[in-house]
């Protein structure tokens, strides 16, 4: 079973992946945390990924279509697909990859949140720099302001993060994926989730979308 995960950064597809994937055995895809390990162990791909994040821009295609199939499993283990595609042409490009491995795509779910939800989400997020613990001045602070409470490393703000640009990650995001959607509910395989619920609603509501989970 393929899926593919849509949404604005910061509507909780990831969360909910891992939750998927640690129930029924998915092996979870996500495009960020592939650019964020590249662009970390400073790869050509990820040098040529931190240009376009640090603006607050999507990755060129072919460099995501790229990384996708070096990560794709070869088996018949299910696969949730986070943040890809992003654009037609990488949808097309995933079609043509599952036909040549005799898979097809089952089902698009959409994380649907409004602007101002998404902003106060990602702008509000703090990362541990030593062990990555994720931390939410708002929703989930730390014991100490600024300390992280697993190893006491500093809790930083990515740059991705900062509200500036996350606004303009949102008008890119929203200015390139709305044919995508289009072009998914066409297909007849899009469904919408409300992402402003809490993470337990969501989580209820996707399981009854993944039959046989």
């Amino acid at each position: 079973m393929i899926l593919v995960f849509l949404g604005p950064p910061g509507a909780g597809k990831g969360t909910q992946a891992k939750m998927l994937s640690q129930e029924c055995g998915f092996l979870h895809v996500s495009t960020g945390d592939l650019l964020r390990e590249a662009v970390k162990n400073g790869t050509p791909l990820g040098q040529k990924a931190k240009e376009y994040m640090d603006r607050g821009e999507l990755v060129p295609d072919e460099l995501i279509i790229a990384l996708i199939e070096e990560v794709f499993p070869k088996d018949n283990k299910g696969v949730i697909l986070d943040g890809f595609p992003r654009t037609v042409k990488q949808a097309l490009a995933l079609d043509e990859f599952l036909k040549k491995h005799s898979k097809e795509l089952y089902r698009v779910i959409f994380f649907d949140a409004k602007d101002e939800v998404i902003v106060e989400r990602l702008s509000g997020r703090r990362v541990c720099s030593k062990c990555g613990a994720v931390y939410h001045i708002k929703f989930n602070p730390p014991k100490v302001e600024g300390v992280c409470d697993i190893c006491g490393g500093t809790l930083i703000q990515r740059e991705d993060d900062k509200e500036d640009v996350v606004r303009r990650r949102l008008e890119v995001y929203r200015a390139q994926t709305k044919e995508l959607i289009d072009f998914y509910k066409k297909r007849g395989i899009l469904y919408s989730l409300d992402a402003s619920k809490s993470m337990q609603e969501i989580y209820e509501e996707l399981k009854g979308l993944v039959h046989g989970c």
